[in-house]
């Protein structure tokens, strides 16, 4: 099956995210000193976005 037109440069296409991952997330905190090793993973604090 052959892939649409449209869809040809669409890996080319870059756009801000605005939701991190779970990882990158505890990155930012403990960073911040808001988050150490051994709290729990889950409910963690809202972090902004940083490009």
């Amino acid at each position: 099956m052959s892939h649409h037109p449209s869809l040809k440069g669409s890996t080319k296409i870059v756009q801000k995210r605005n939701v991190l991952k779970r990882y990158e997330r505890i990155d930012l905190l403990t960073k911040e000193d808001k988050w150490k090793e051994g709290n729990k993973v889950l409910g963690l604090p809202k972090t902004k976005v940083i490009q």
